[in-house]
C-alpha cells in the first residue's frame, strides 16, 4: 500500500498534493468522486492539491488518502517510506488558464486535429489550417470511462508484451515468433520458411539469392488487434533475416494484411497476385 509520510522540511504541501494526484489516478477518481467517498469537501481537496492548503488536518489527509485506498503514517523513518504510486504523466502540463488538467484522466498534446476527438467527426485532418473551422487546443482527453480503460489497457499491452523466436523441435528452415503476455499467454504468431529461389524458378543467373524467406502468416488475437503487435512480429521477423543473411522475403496477403506489411516496407509486385481462393464446385461467390 502506498504511505503517505510527514514532512518536517517544509515540502509536506507539495509532496502531500502529489500523492494525492498520483492515488486517484491509481483509483481512476476525479476530485468530486474522491470528495464523495472521503466526506470532504472538493473545494477542500482542490487546495491540497494543488498545495494552497497552508495546514490541513490531520483527520482530513487520512481520509482522502484512506478513501483513495493508501495508506498514512505519521513518523515512519524515510528509508523505511514506501513509494508512491506512478507520478501523474501529464502533472506539468497546463491549460490556457494555467489549471492543471484532471489527474485522472490521460491527457495528450494536440499538436493536429487528428489528435483531438472533436474534429474527427467532421475530418477536420482534410483540410489545410488556415481553414480550422476553431483554432486547436493545446491538450485533449477522453471523458467516457469505458475508452480511457481501454486505452490504458492497450497501453499496458503495448509496454508488456513480449515478441520472441521459438526454437527447438522445429526444421531449420522453419520461422517462428510469438507475442505474448508477462504471464506466457500467446496473443500473436507469425510463420515463415525458407526457400530457395533456384528451385524454384529452375534456373540461377549472377546476382540471384540463395536463400529467401516466405512468409506464410501472421495471426493476432481479436482483442489485442491494433496494439502494433502484427507490426512487432513482422519487424522481428526483418530483424532476424538480417543477422542470418537473408535479405529477401515474399508474402501474399489480402485486406489488412496488405496494409500491415506495406506498413512495414513492403512492397507490392503488381505482376504476382494478391489472393487466390479455391472453393467447393457450385458456391455462390459474394463480390
Amino acid at each position: 500500500m502506498t504511505e503517505a509520510t510527514d514532512c518536517p522540511d517544509g515540502t509536506g504541501e507539495a509532496d502531500l498534493g502529489r500523492a494525492l494526484r498520483a492515488l486517484r489516478r491509481r483509483a481512476d477518481l476525479s476530485q468530486r468522486e474522491l470528495a464523495e467517498r472521503s466526506g470532504v469537501p472538493q473545494p477542500t481537496l482542490a487546495r491540497i492539491e494543488s498545495g494552497r492548503a497552508a495546514d490541513p488536518r490531520f483527520r482530513t489527509v487520512e481520509r482522502l488518502v484512506t478513501a483513495a485506498g493508501g495508506e498514512v503514517a505519521v513518523g515512519v523513518p524515510t528509508a523505511l517510506a514506501v513509494t508512491e504510486p506512478t507520478p501523474v504523466p501529464h502533472d506539468e502540463m497546463r491549460d490556457e488558464a494555467g489549471r492543471r488538467y484532471p489527474a485522472h484522466l490521460d491527457v495528450w498534446p494536440v499538436d493536429e486535429p487528428r489528435d483531438w476527438p472533436g474534429a474527427w467527426w467532421a475530418e477536420w485532418y482534410r483540410l489545410p489550417p488556415e481553414r480550422y473551422p476553431l483554432p486547436l487546443p493545446p491538450a485533449a482527453y477522453e471523458l467516457n470511462r469505458r475508452y480511457r480503460d481501454n486505452r490504458r489497457w492497450g497501453d499496458e499491452v503495448r509496454r508488456t508484451a513480449q515478441v520472441r523466436r521459438l526454437v527447438g523441435d522445429l526444421p531449420a528452415t522453419c520461422w517462428r515468433y510469438i507475442a505474448e503476455l508477462p504471464d506466457g499467454q500467446s496473443v500473436g504468431e507469425l510463420r515463415a520458411h525458407e526457400r530457395s529461389p533456384h528451385l524454384e524458378h529452375g534456373e540461377w543467373h549472377p546476382g540471384m539469392a540463395e536463400r529467401e524467406m516466405v512468409l506464410d502468416g501472421v495471426l493476432v488475437d481479436p482483442r489485442y488487434r491494433r496494439l502494433g503487435l502484427g507490426r512487432r512480429l513482422v519487424t522481428a521477423l526483418l530483424a532476424g533475416m538480417r543477422e542470418a543473411g537473408v535479405e529477401d522475403v515474399a508474402a501474399l496477403a489480402e485486406g489488412a494484411g496488405i496494409d500491415l506489411l506495406l506498413a512495414c516496407g513492403f512492397e507490392i509486385e503488381a505482376r504476382r497476385p494478391a489472393a487466390l481462393r479455391l472453393g467447393r464446385p457450385g458456391r455462390q461467390s459474394y463480390k
